[in-house]
């Protein structure tokens, strides 16, 4: 077993709140968190046929029975009855703490649920998949070209991540999105992902899209929509400030995990990576990947976005922490040429970032500029600025 860095931030929600949910996607490891975390507690799978009618039938009494003291309900967006008796029984002892731990996958009806039935009652834990620093801690240990070549769902780790995937799409497809009741085109939503690996990190033309897959511009923007609301996909938003220049106004759009990234490609190895034309994207995608994953755990309320002009500077990511911006420059070479450390200083002033901070797969750090810093990330995976 893996230790999870969002096994603390679980334990702080769960001693702020009556109930906390943990959101994340099928397969990320939601339940065995959920068990580890709280081993005495019941548990209870209310997509479990008897379970759900025993449930639906009468769903307070359920609950009482079983919370001694607590109760874990996974997948609880199956009985939406459920969401009404635990306001009830929350409100009947508003001060107790630590009572039910809710799991689910993202979708428009539990968060729906949760925002109207729970809200001010209910903590949310976003799980995602592994981080480098995580898989280094079990039994079963993995190295960084692991979580990049194969993606960081558990099973994906543990065997053939081209099986797994391809048993996972089928099933999201046949059966996950017509039981939260979307209803897609299973070939043009394979066609969509395949087209979005294609152009991984690139900034999202939904009309450009549209005429490729012979739909609208605003089917693009559903199906968009419901990757998104199902973690597979990430749109990352400009970040915009009145400098004078003309900026890029369209979100980036990105597979979120390189494994399912690598697999639509048809890339089983790192040596076929290695020699891949997506290979700076894939390099991308996984350092902010695993740069968001952990500091919206240290810090929720972080907020992620790029920059970039018209003239073509860019920062791939921002982060920004109240008053507060960092930059990072992800590079699949070394990153220590003085033209990029001078370019990146003034994109630095133009954010007004508090430092920027060049990741590559080179050894070492180093100073480039004033304010300007290139780190070997293979060898600092734990870092996060400061």
């Amino acid at each position: 077993m893996w230790r999870r860095l969002a096994a603390l931030r679980l334990l702080d929600l769960w001693k702020q709140f009556p109930a906390v949910l943990i959101l994340g996607a099928r397969q990320v490891g939601k339940t065995t968190l959920a068990r580890e975390s709280f081993p005495g507690v019941p548990y209870c799978d209310l997509e479990e046929p008897s379970l759900r009618e025993l449930f639906t039938s009468d769903p307070t009494f359920q609950i009482e029975r079983r919370a001694q003291p607590a109760l874990i309900l996974d997948e609880a967006q199956s009985v939406p009855a459920v969401f009404a008796s635990l306001r009830g029984l929350i409100d009947s002892e508003r001060s107790r703490k630590g009572r039910f731990l809710l799991l689910g996958s993202a979708q428009p009806a539990l968060v729906r649920q949760v925002s109207e039935t729970l809200a001010g009652r209910i903590g949310i834990l976003e799980l995602d998949p592994f981080t480098v620093s995580e898989v280094r801690t079990g039994r079963e240990k993995k190295t960084w070209r692991d979580v990049w070549l194969q993606g960081g769902f558990p099973d994906a780790l543990r065997g053939s991540f081209r099986e797994w995937w391809e048993a996972y799409l089928r099933t999201y497809v046949e059966r996950d999105l017509p039981h939260i009741g979307v209803s897609a085109d299973p070939l043009l939503l394979r066609r969509m992902l395949t087209m979005l690996a294609h152009s991984q990190g690139g900034l999202l033309n939904a009309s450009q899209f549209g005429n490729s897959l012979g739909v609208s511009y605003h089917t693009v923007q559903r199906y968009l929509d419901i990757l998104e609301q199902t973690f597979l996909v990430q749109r990352l938003p400009p970040y915009f400030r009145n400098v004078g220049k003309r900026l890029t106004k369209s979100p980036k759009v990105y597979l979120r995990d390189t494994g399912l990234l690598h697999h639509l490609l048809n890339i089983g190895s790192m040596e076929e990576l290695d020699s891949h034309p997506i290979r700076g994207a894939s390099w991308e995608t996984f350092v902010i990947e695993d740069v968001r994953r952990r500091e919206k755990l240290l810090r929720p309320h972080s907020q992620f976005y790029f920059w970039r002009t018209a003239a073509g500077a860019e920062l791939d990511l921002i982060i920004e922490r109240g008053s507060k911006r960092f930059a990072i420059e992800v590079k699949a070479g070394r990153g220590g040429n003085g033209n990029l450390g001078r370019t990146l200083e003034q994109a630095s002033l133009d954010v007004k970032a508090s430092g920027v901070w060049i990741l590559d797969q080179a050894e070492g750090s180093e100073p480039l500029r004033p304010g300007v810093e290139r780190r070997g990330w293979p060898e600092n995976s734990d870092w996060l600025p400061e």
